[in-house]
């Protein structure tokens, strides 16, 4: 696969009540992904990015909500999650560099 593609497909990690969840109890990591990312271009972007080895790939596709503006009925744009299962022993930590 393209390293240039593989770099674009990963777009943030979601910090939620449920992420945290699931990285304590299932070690998964969940993140924000390019729409039209596949599942094995997701675990190779996240094995070349935080050197660690991935068993399984998980994708939602999340419908945007139905807002009202004013008179009219709009929808927040979709989005594309991925959950990640790490081997057993690996992890991810994105608060390494905070102080």
């Amino acid at each position: 696969m393209n390293q240039e593609r593989l770099l674009k497909v990963l777009l943030s990690p979601v910090v939620t009540e449920k992420a945290a969840t699931i990285t304590e109890g299932l070690n998964q990591v969940a993140f924000k992904v390019a729409p039209d990312a596949t599942k094995p271009e997701i675990k190779a972007a996240v094995e070349l990015l935080f050197k660690v080895d991935v068993t399984g790939v998980q994708v939602l596709n999340q419908k945007g909500k139905v807002k009202r503006h004013g008179r009219t009925m709009g929808r927040r744009k979709g989005v594309r999650k991925a959950y990640i299962s790490l081997a057993q022993g690996q992890e991810i930590n994105f608060g390494a560099g905070a102080v």
